[in-house]
């Protein structure tokens, strides 16, 4: 049997199976607006990024450390004399200790940043066991400008990125507070790092993660889309000699900075950078 339709009844109808959910999906997804996400990294060159490596004033990009190279930014020492890892430490212990950071331009608060990296080839000679395959994004950081010549991280916290060594377990994303703290569990975390859950990524594969950022509220390290680890009250840590310059009457809760990846010894390679803006309601 044929229903002939009036048009206002054809067009009602037609308006109310293209917004249903159930049949074509909710409102899209934050993930789905990738004309809201920033590309922090052009593909292109360094715009927008500039450098503090240990030892070197702000913006000297000592050997071309940072660089970009196919469509990558690369952390690359090619360029790095024999005496660069060498250095003394205080108990005469030889040991590279030029560990770097290239910081964007730009603050932020609430947001999602998602990064693509991976570790290539060999670490330097006399890199430390610890940055092995290691490098991390240090986020709510400090601002450049006000590191010393010779400080070795900004005061920040920072989202560990770690490769495996082909066969441990070596989580990834964990949590290391260079001059912070955090709220972990409900109680004030003070211990300098903390592993996430993880499950390790070994090889030169490519690892996609992200980080939710909410202000002082809560910090989600995802992996895949899980959250690997979760705290809040991210803040200055009033012991640490290099953050307590930072506080100012008396605040110490930190609810934006600046974003920076490192140069800790091990080649890295990030194809992606990018931040999505969140409501900070």
């Amino acid at each position: 049997m044929r229903l002939n339709l009036p048009s206002v009844v054809l067009f009602a109808l037609a308006v109310s199976l293209c917004s249903s959910p159930s049949l074509f999906g909710a409102e899209a997804s934050a993930d789905e607006k990738q004309a809201d996400w920033i590309q922090l990294f052009n593909g292109k060159d360094l715009s927008g990024w500039t450098p503090k490596i240990r030892g070197h004033e702000y913006g000297e990009n000592y050997a071309d450390t940072f660089r970009v190279r196919d469509g990558l930014l690369v952390v690359s020492y090619d360029g790095y004399q024999p005496s660069d890892l060498m250095s003394m430490d205080k108990k005469g212990k030889k040991g590279f200790d030029k560990f770097g950071h290239l910081f964007y331009e730009d603050t932020f608060s609430h947001y999602l940043l998602r990064v693509e990296y991976r570790f290539v080839g060999e670490q330097v000679e006399n890199g430390p066991g610890w940055a092995i395959r290691n490098n991390g994004l240090m986020l709510h950081g400090q601002d450049p400008s006000l590191m010393t010549l010779n400080q070795k991280f900004p005061v920040s916290i920072e989202v560990q990125l770690l490769g495996g060594n082909g066969k441990d377990e070596r989580s990834t994303l964990n949590l290391c507070t260079p001059g912070t703290n955090v709220v972990l569990k409900g109680n004030l975390f003070e211990p300098h790092c903390t592993s996430s859950t993880s499950k390790t990524f070994h090889g030169d594969q490519w690892v996609t993660v992200e980080v939710e950022v909410r202000g002082s509220e809560v910090v989600r390290h995802k992996v895949g889309g899980d959250v690997v680890l979760e705290y809040s009250k991210p803040q200055l840590d009033p012991r640490d000699p290099e953050a307590k310059p930072l506080i100012v009457d008396g605040k110490i809760l930190l609810d934006h900075g600046t974003i920076s990846i490192q140069s800790e010894s091990a080649p890295t390679e990030f194809r992606k950078i990018e931040l999505l803006p969140l409501d900070d309601k």
